[in-house]
């Protein structure tokens, strides 16, 4: 049965401050997740531990295929 009480929080994008679509309960722990922001449509690859994000690594942007 879950636990009612356990606390969660909004993970922000480390670009622009903005809330994105992932929550961490307390006792999350994350290593080299890959975090979109649907805001300014970045990728990070952020570590998180006790609610304490970190950003690892800004990852490129997706590019279009030019024509030839």
């Amino acid at each position: 049965m879950p636990d009612k009480h356990i606390r969660k929080k909004w993970v922000y994008c480390p670009h622009c401050g903005q809330k994105t679509r992932v929550q961490l309960r307390e006792d999350t722990v994350l290593t080299h997740f890959p975090l979109f922001c649907p805001k300014c449509k970045k990728e990070s690859l952020i570590d998180a531990k006790n609610f304490q994000v970190v950003q690892i690594v800004e990852m490129p942007d997706a590019k279009t295929q030019c024509e030839l």
